[in-house]
């Protein structure tokens, strides 16, 4: 018999509520039962981005949302700022290159979180940067940056500030309105906690100005179609129905824990993971600003971490992710992240140290799954 344990940061396991809920029967969605459960829906995504403003849903990835922050906010030539620490501040740039943007890179070293004084340094450099890109969680290298600064930074100059929430949302402290964010971007399936296939849009009053005269070509991912559609509480075209049915239920798994709850559980079993690599010797790759959402782990020396990420997958039913990019080989990656408990770290950290041990990594065993316990009980 094997049994598999999901444990990458995307897709994440989905609550047996909303399985049960899209397993259901097909309802059509130009019907009052599918736009009541809408609203409901656009409400309970308002709740957990900490907004009082628009939010739209596209069927389609993450990255479809953010192709649409982009299109709908900038015209041809306008400059941008990308915070570039990882695959996904890359993932900004590539889009807004494609559609012409004039895009100004901040490089920040992997492993380590933007400066919010050099964001502001480089904003008072060039006055005319319409829109600053930035992640919460930089899932490629478990990073979480300070938006609250960047957004008192931000706010204080005409460019809106967009923020990749795909994976950070849930795990990660993130409030919108507070916090002065124009733009959240955010997908489905990671700390929402339902499969691929839906993208998010919050919106705020700063950013519908650009959007009123943004000239980049759109459709699918038009804003105003999708604001004139919602305030009907429909969609411009065709919902990903079951979908949208079984993030209801999860949206109901966020709210009866609790916003405060939900992140003290992720600070907790992000906590265990941290503590038995390093009482198993291993190095994080982000020594600071570490997300509660996964945590990014260096390969020890001489050994591939895609043979560890191989070996927990196809020997023990347990799926992590390698590292992206430029870390591909040289760290493996452990969510910690939307329906998960535990006893699934416990799970991770145990058949890791079996994995360790059978490529010959020097180590007490044991260490690992003991420090785990020991954050986990408390």
């Amino acid at each position: 018999m094997r049994k598999e344990y999901l444990l990458t940061p995307g897709p994440t396991p989905v609550p047996p509520q909303a399985l049960l809920a899209m397993a259901q029967p097909m309802i059509h969605h130009r019907t009052p039962q599918f736009m009541e459960i809408l609203k409901e829906v656009v409400e309970g995504l308002k709740y957990v981005l900490r907004t009082k403003g628009d939010v739209f849903i596209f069927a389609s990835s993450g990255t479809g949302a953010m192709e649409a922050s982009v299109s709908n906010l900038l015209s041809p030539k306008d400059k941008v700022l990308v915070i570039n620490a990882g695959k996904f501040g890359e993932r900004f740039a590539d889009i807004a290159k494609a559609y012409g943007a004039e895009v100004i890179l901040l490089d920040v070293p992997y492993g380590e979180a933007v400066s919010p004084q050099v964001v502001e340094e480089r904003l008072a450099k060039e006055k005319d940067i319409k829109a600053v890109y930035s992640t919460l969680c930089e899932t490629s290298t478990g990073v979480v940056h300070d938006i609250k600064s960047l957004g008192e930074v931000v706010s204080k100059t005409q460019a809106a500030l967009i923020v990749d929430t795909i994976s950070g949302l849930g795990p990660c402290d993130f409030r919108m309105d507070e916090w002065s964010v124009d733009v959240a971007v955010c997908g489905s399936q990671k700390g929402l906690m339902v499969p691929p296939g839906l993208a998010f849009i919050a919106i705020s009053p700063k950013a519908w100005k650009l959007a009123e005269a943004s000239k980049l070509p759109k459709y699918y991912f038009d804003f105003k179609m999708a604001k004139a559609a919602m305030d009907k509480n429909d969609t411009p075209f065709t919902p990903a129905v079951s979908l949208v049915i079984g993030l209801r239920e999860s949206l109901k798994v966020l709210k009866e824990e609790g916003l405060d709850a939900t992140l003290m559980r992720h600070k907790k079993l992000a906590g265990a993971v941290r503590a038995a690599a390093i009482a198993l010797g291993l190095e994080l790759f982000a020594k600071s600003a570490s997300s509660n959402a996964v945590t990014a782990i260096k390969a020890p020396a001489g050994i591939d971490s895609e043979k560890i990420v191989k070996l927990l997958r196809d020997k023990y039913g347990v799926w992590i992710a390698g590292g992206q990019a430029q870390m591909k080989g040289k760290v493996f990656r452990i969510a910690h992240m939307g329906y998960m408990a535990e006893p699934d770290m416990l799970i991770a950290v145990s058949s890791l140290e079996m994995v360790l041990a059978e490529l010959d990594y020097k180590f007490e065993r044991g260490v690992g799954v003991k420090a785990a316990e020991e954050v986990l009980s408390k």
